[in-house]
């Protein structure tokens, strides 16, 4: 789940978010915004029973995934725009 909200006159913050019983272990959000690094933005356990993070970004277009710790790459869930990488394997596209 995605909530977007302005954050300046170029600039939104994006909440990435997923449900706690969807993935059970840590989980990291990757895309081109921060180098497919996936130290850069781990999803924290919130109280409202989900993991989320929130990262400001410059208007434009993104590719992510979310990865957990065990290795395991997935698109977001509620996202239906997707692009397909150089290895054939969908990316979630987020546009803002």
């Amino acid at each position: 789940m995605l909530k977007i909200q302005a954050a300046g006159s170029s600039t939104v913050k994006v909440t990435f978010a997923l449900p706690t019983e969807e993935v059970a272990s840590n989980v990291s959000v990757l895309g081109d915004f921060n180098g497919w690094d996936p130290a850069a933005h781990p999803l924290k356990k919130r109280s409202n029973g989900t993991r989320s993070v929130t990262v400001e970004l410059p208007s434009g277009e993104y590719r992510f995934k979310y990865c957990t710790e065990a290795g395991e790459w997935f698109c977001d869930p509620q996202v239906t725009d997707v692009e397909y990488n150089e290895f054939n394997t969908p990316n979630s596209l987020l546009r803002v």
